[in-house]
């Protein structure tokens, strides 16, 4: 028998490969997605409070040793003209650039650039030193200052060091600590790969909710689309991938003008012959990755990207220098040392060439990418570019604002910021909403809401619908601000416009007896509906409520940056806007996971709004109780129940039958079913069906209730 047989390890258990024990069921339902940031992955324990830890800050004295770390060139990974910039921008804005509007995800919050897949993205090579350049500090100011915060305020201190004056910064950002590879980056199963566009013509037939062109690629392939050179085309892609990482034109031109101003492009050698990538690379190698077996690996000899060159003469300076040699010379196709396509200037002044990263006695034409091409190609970029050209104080103004919403735009609202240098202003995009009113009796409301005639269906539905939108992956949404009853929200089909237009000013007339704000008297609706439901299943249990919610305005509100929140499905209450590729279920997770439910809450919340009747359009699949109204666990009891048999009738309707007499008891759906069929599902729903546990059930559906009704009260913080 070889070693191997004899170790008493399962061969590959500990590693990725043990992924193929669900190998063989393919289409079960994974719940990973709802258990993404146990507590248990995180050392801190479970009474660390970062906001605690920020205020022992000495920021000045952090701010002054990320300055210093700048042009404190280190021998085992020497900076370019002695000034790290560059590098640390690169880290922070592939950090913060990964984000994208569809549903929150990615950005630079949570440090996940750390783990893979983010840390072996091939449009990361290099990024690891720059990660480890940063440990001295991190390692000096520990738990004051999380990675995620250090990561992206390092780029913000570059830009300073090479003096830009910037637009402010916040801290807040919670590390987390293991990877999130539940996100979906596509389905490509090589780096580089592109198979996600419907149309390869259409650059806005981009798969949802991606927003980057290609598999590894934070936003566009920088030779062109395929790697093909056409300004045009990708000015195209540049504009929807951008669009859809929340920036608008002026926006564009101003990051991609203003990233560019700094530091270089690395391409100096041939990349093929680089090493794995730090996920994939020997244990000796600590964590680095793509190591270069060819001359130093680093200075003049680094490759990344494949073109090789700087954007502009000076570029540890932050200056007008990109749009002059834009605006200034005529550009040529030419190739990089290690074969990759960039423009080059033709007949440029010597002393317009960038010196060498070495050797100051050396000068090289800078460069340009198809995207840098783009922007005096495009009509409507040229005419921006042209603008920011003759007016280089209001391009460092817009650029200083577009970089702050680039790091700053997965934090949610400003109150979650921290920091002596957080702007005063309140920005647009931050969804901006003013303080409500504590000062009211909170009984007098309910008391008026309890007798205004409503029922329990619309004022669940109303708070539910309110509340739905957060989304944890960039803290948007939610009842605060009650933007249900401004544009866009009281329009989606998913709200029910027409029950909207019924319930809201019933409850406006209520706030305004009252004192209360609208947003506080819709969340108070819904509690006073689960009370009355509570108390119909024979239990008397307060729903918890803390008041100080405000109204925000139609002025206070981007309607468009909010489109991309309207629900197109809801399993929470049986609907969907239509058919779709992925299944009821798997959409129900994507929804729980955004609102950030676990498996449990969302079982048992599952359970109770279906006792509540609060389906979409009072439709009766899954209400399998005959005491709809009352908080009672009998949506389980009965689907647990052998008494009962399962019968598909199309359209994704099922029917409950009587076993024994073939008689229709009730109908459901995929979403109601898959709490019996899934093992794991079915496990929690037995627990909610047992006969000693009826006052459990409603304990833990008023605490999943009050989580959702809260979970964006950052106010309180």
């Amino acid at each position: 028998m070889n070693a191997e047989a004899k170790c008493p390890v399962m061969h590959g258990g500990n590693t990725t490969t043990s992924m193929a024990n669900m190998g063989w069921w393919p289409e079960s339902l994974n719940l990973e997605i709802l258990s993404q940031h146990d507590r248990k992955t995180n050392p801190m324990g479970p009474d660390f409070d970062y906001r605690e830890e920020l205020k022992k800050l000495d920021v000045e004295a952090l701010k002054a040793d990320m300055h210093a770390l700048m042009t404190d060139s280190q021998d085992w990974w020497p900076a370019d003209w002695g000034h790290y910039g560059g590098l640390m921008i690169r880290m922070s804005w592939h950090a913060a650039g990964s984000y994208r509007i569809a549903d929150g995800r990615g950005g630079g919050g949570t440090g996940n650039q750390r783990f893979a897949p983010l840390n072996s993205w091939p449009d990361n090579v290099s990024l690891d030193k720059a990660r480890r350049l940063l440990w001295p500090i991190k390692k000096k100011y520990g738990n004051k200052v999380s990675w995620a915060d250090l990561i992206v305020m390092a780029g913000t201190i570059a830009y300073e060091s090479m003096g830009l004056k910037t637009f402010g910064f916040g801290f807040g950002r919670e590390d987390i600590w293991h990877p999130e590879l539940d996100i979906y980056w596509g389905a490509e199963k090589e780096w580089l790969g592109k198979d996600r566009y419907a149309s390869a013509d259409d650059e806005t037939s981009l798969e949802n909710p991606l927003a980057a062109v290609q598999m590894g690629l934070i936003y566009v392939n920088p030779e062109g689309v395929d790697g093909k050179p056409d300004p045009l085309k990708t000015a195209q892609a540049v504009r929807e991938t951008f669009a859809r990482m929340a920036m608008n034109d002026e926006e564009t031109v101003a990051l991609t003008a203003g990233g560019h101003t700094v530091g270089k492009c690395h391409g100096n050698g041939d990349a093929s012959l680089l090493g794995p990538d730090p996920e994939g690379a020997p244990v000796e190698q600590q964590g680095f990755g793509w190591a270069n077996p060819k001359g130093k690996g680093k200075g003049r000899d680094t490759v990344t990207s494949g073109i090789e060159g700087a954007w502009t003469t000076n570029p540890t300076v932050f200056d007008n220098g990109y749009f002059y040699l834009l605006f200034n010379y005529d550009w040529e196709l030419k190739k990089s040392p290690a074969g990759a396509n960039q423009w080059e200037p033709i007949a440029i002044k010597e002393e317009d060439k960038p010196v060498d990263v070495e050797d100051p006695s050396i000068r090289y034409n800078p460069i340009m990418t198809d995207a840098d091409m783009a922007m005096v190609k495009d009509p409507v970029y040229r005419a921006i570019s042209e603008r920011f050209y003759n007016d280089p104080d209001y391009f460092r103004e817009v650029f200083a604002r577009a970089w702050f919403k680039l790091t700053h735009r997965d934090m949610g609202p400003k109150v979650r910021y921290f920091g002596p240098d957080v702007p005063a202003e309140d920005l647009i995009w931050q969804d901006p909403v003013p303080a409500g009113s504590t000062g009211y009796n909170v009984e007098a409301v309910k008391a008026k809401i309890a007798a205004s005639g409503l029922s329990i269906a619309d004022m669940v539905s109303t708070a539910w619908d309110s509340a739905r939108t957060y989304r944890q992956s960039d803290m948007r949404g939610g009842a605060n601000g009650a933007r249900i009853r401004l544009t866009p929200q009281k329009d989606w089909e998913g709200n029910e416009p027409a029950r909207l237009a019924m319930v809201l000013p019933v409850l406006e007339q209520i706030a305004a007896e009252t004192g209360a704000s609208m947003a506080d008297v819709i969340v108070l609706a819904g509690n006073v509906a689960v009370e009355q439901a509570t108390r119909a299943a024979g239990y008397d249990i307060a729903v918890p409520f803390s008041p100080g919610r405000g109204d925000a305005t139609d002025e206070q509100t981007d309607a468009d940056s909010f489109e991309p929140l309207e629900p197109i499905h809801d399993g929470f209450r049986n609907w969907q806007k239509k058919d779709y590729v992925v299944r009821p279920a798997e959409l129900l997770l994507d929804r729980a996971q955004l609102m950030g439910l676990t498996a449990p809450e969302m079982t048992v919340l599952i359970g109770g709004l279906r006792a509540l009747g609060a389906n979409y359009g009072g439709s009766k699949h899954g209400v399998l109780t005959g005491r709809e109204g009352s908080l009672t666990s009998d949506f389980f009891v009965n689907l647990t129940d052998m008494a009962n048999s399962w019968h598909p009738v199309g359209g994704g309707v099922f029917e409950i039958r009587d076993r024994k007499t073939g008689a229709v008891k009730w109908t459901a759906t995929e979403v109601d079913l898959t709490f019996g069929s899934n093992s794991i599902l079915r496990a929690y729903a037995e627990v909610y069906a047992q006969d000693d546990n009826q006052e459990k059930f409603v304990k833990d559906f008023v605490a999943a209730w009050t989580k959702v009704m809260n979970a964006d009260r950052f106010d309180a913080i």
